[in-house]
């Protein structure tokens, strides 16, 4: 079996080895708010649960030449954004997204999607995603790298849920239904595939 020493490695090879091996890993589609009120958006597959109680979930947001990307400037600044999981319906226009753009142009417009208010928090989500989650900044830290990157590693939580009717039903989400999609290496993605159970044992 091959053994690698991530320190001998460059960022990109360790990026490399990390978004290959890690799969599949499910996409964040967030939106935050810049000054003026423009609406950013972008999508980030360094996302996951952190907790159910308190509903808290985690994004890594990793860094450009040592900078902090829009997303986690934003986030920081207002202490607020949205979560919408991506699935096989928004997915293109998901990735017209990761343009890179200026921080005064919206994503989000740039991709057609049509804004929606939240309920509780300022940040508006889009109509187009199935699931929504309305967050507030819980904590953030930062981590440098070794070179000129590093990352913002953010922990929110969750104050409101948005499902689309036909996935929800007796507090359950219908996996067929919703067709997330996840994020493989590359330019790759995944569909969710065969769905099979294996019982927990007592």
């Amino acid at each position: 079996m091959l053994s690698i020493d991530p320190s001998n490695q460059t960022e990109r090879e360790n990026y490399k080895l990390l978004i290959g091996s890690i799969i599949p890993r499910p996409i964040a589609f967030v939106t935050t708010l810049f000054k003026d009120g423009v609406l950013n958006g972008a999508p980030f597959s360094y996302f996951n649960i952190v907790s159910s109680d308190p509903p808290l979930i985690s994004l890594s947001i990793q860094r450009s030449g040592g900078t902090a990307k829009d997303t986690a400037r934003n986030i920081k600044t207002l202490g607020e954004f949205v979560v919408h999981i991506v699935d096989e319906d928004n997915v293109q226009q998901v990735n017209m997204t990761a343009a890179k753009l200026p921080p005064d142009q919206s994503e989000v417009q740039l991709a057609g999607f049509s804004p929606v208010d939240s309920v509780k928090i300022t940040v508006p989500g889009i109509m187009e995603a199935k699931i929504r989650m309305e967050c507030r900044l819980e904590q953030a830290l930062e981590f440098d790298g070794n070179g000129e990157n590093g990352c913002d590693f953010i922990i929110a939580r969750v104050v409101q849920f948005h499902f689309q009717d036909h996935i929800y039903e007796n507090g359950r989400i219908d996996p067929v239904g919703l067709r997330a999609v996840s994020r493989l290496a590359g330019h790759h993605y995944a569909k969710i595939g065969d769905i099979f159970a294996i019982e927990r044992p007592e």
